[in-house]
């Protein structure tokens, strides 16, 4: 139950407690009237009509006498009242309320003659005397009605004992909802608050349905995701560390080698052409492996900015893949390795054409480094729904069939020894290379190649996935994504 809910309905019990304990309180008192109004009655008429044949002897109406006879009527519960025919006080039994010098005017003293009026407190009846034809005075008589107004505050001594435990319960009870609603959650979630602001380790918290259960689901996500941007940014400062560590190694390597040989060119003046050829061509292969290190670093830290967006143009499929596929015949076959090229995208695709570039350049350059002369590269360009090249392995033919239609794939399979699948979840990370020796000639890049090729594929919309098999070799995949109904250019890819 919402605590907005149960606050409102406890409000609600509190203000109309009191209206309820009032109207059952009138309802007993009313049932409590109609039980003995007949009998208190039928009782109270027949003590009115005894004492009202002593009272109506015309000689009691003389001034100045004494009245034993209706002293002896006189008690605790009756008061009696004596008149002459003018409205003066002649007798009283009870002067405290009634004084003998107290006289009622005309129409007080012929008002409600021979009527027993109910009172709260006591019936009344008045009567008149006459001696003969004459008129001698009035009596009145008042019996008080003790029985009932002890009864009367009795039920509304019940009435306010009940109304008090019944306030007092839904007090208790609100209290108890209030600590267990309120309060202990509050606790909760102020020493989990209070952790997370000391990055102290705190465990998850029960949320119920209520609306401190709906803040503290929003603060463990906003935890969750503090604490997920916390982790990016440690990983990403270990990356940068890592980054800046590895740079400074493969940039102070070739430099040496730069410095060593240019050093030797200025003053060993004994070298034969051909050593001085040889020294140059080193120098001028080392200055340009610097400047690709250094190019892909600056692709990698734009492609990492959060405010770069890559600009997108619509381009037909079969054409830009065609000329994508293009030209890695030669470097193959200076490799001596055969490449298998095979382009069959239909439609139009948005793409970046210069970043796709580099993807293919990057993901060919990896697949000619792992590949041994005589082996086999396989390079293709497809649209989902269409045959797929022959020569691809098994397991690239899988994997590009768990994709959803309407993609288009460029892939990149390559013969060599394979991957292991621990390392192949590496293989994106930056700077990280299967060969860690950082030794061999030629058998190595920047480390970078796959990372910006997934970080270029993520800002297509897309993917990219390596998969491989120990002993058989290595497949990339990389996959735009399906153009949704309702674009202007229909039949894309």
């Amino acid at each position: 139950m919402k605590i907005k809910s149960w606050l409102l309905l406890s409000y609600f019990l509190v203000m109309i407690l009191p209206l309820a304990a009032g109207y059952a309180l009138l309802a007993w008192i009313n049932a409590y009237h109609d039980d003995q109004k007949v009998e208190e009655y039928v009782e109270v008429w027949s003590q009115m009509h005894g004492m009202a044949s002593v009272l109506s002897d015309p000689g009691l109406y003389q001034p100045g006498i004494e009245r034993p006879e209706v002293d002896r009527l006189v008690n605790p519960q009756v008061s009696i009242v004596l008149y002459n025919r003018d409205g003066l006080v002649l007798y009283t039994s009870d002067p405290v309320h009634v004084s003998t010098q107290y006289a009622l005017d005309r129409e007080e003293l012929y008002g409600n003659l021979y009527s027993l009026e109910q009172g709260y407190r006591a019936f009344r009846y008045k009567e008149p005397v006459f001696a003969g034809s004459e008129l001698a005075g009035f009596f009145e008589i008042r019996l008080a009605r003790d029985a009932w107004t002890g009864n009367v505050a009795l039920r509304t001594w019940i009435t306010a004992g009940l109304f008090m435990v019944a306030f007092s319960l839904i007090y208790l009870g609100v209290v108890v909802l209030v600590n267990r609603k309120l309060n202990r959650p509050l606790n909760r979630l102020m020493k989990q608050m209070t952790a997370f602001a000391r990055q102290e380790p705190a465990g998850e918290i029960p949320a119920g349905k209520d609306e401190i259960g709906e803040l503290t689901r929003r603060f463990m996500e906003m935890r969750r995701q503090i604490e997920t941007a916390r982790a990016n940014l440690a990983r990403e400062q270990r990356e940068k560390e890592l980054m800046i560590a590895s740079l400074s190694h493969d940039l102070k390597t070739p430099l040496t080698s730069i410095r060593a040989y240019a050093e030797s060119l200025a003053s060993e003046q004994d070298l034969t052409g051909e050593e001085r050829e040889e020294y140059r061509n080193i120098i001028v292969e080392k200055a340009n492996y610097m400047k690709q290190m250094l190019d892909d670093l600056l692709v990698y830290s734009l492609l990492q900015s959060p405010s770069y967006q890559m600009e997108l143009v619509e381009v037909d499929g079969s054409e830009f893949f065609d000329m994508l596929l293009s030209d890695y015949e030669p470097l193959c076959r200076e490799k001596q390795i055969h490449l298998q090229v095979c382009c069959d995208v239909t439609g139009r695709c948005r793409v970046n054409p210069q970043q796709m570039m580099r993807v293919a350049d990057n993901l060919m350059s990896n697949a000619i480094r792992h590949t041994n002369p005589g082996g086999r590269i396989l390079l293709a360009a497809v649209s989902s729904g269409r045959p797929l090249p022959d020569g691809l392995f098994p397991f690239v033919r899988d994997s590009v069939g768990k994709y959803p239609d309407g993609s288009a794939f460029l892939i990149v399979q390559n013969e060599g020894e394979g991957i292991a699948n621990e390392t192949a979840d590496r293989l994106f990370e930056p700077l990280y290379q299967t060969d860690r020796s950082r030794s061999k000639k030629d058998a190595r890049g920047t480390g970078l190649g796959l990372s910006i090729a997934q970080q270029i594929m993520e800002k297509h919309g897309g993917d990219i996935r390596l998969v491989s098999e120990e002993g058989t070799g290595t497949g990339v995949i990389c996959r735009l994504p399906a153009i949704k109904e309702g674009d202007d250019v229909e039949d894309r890819c």
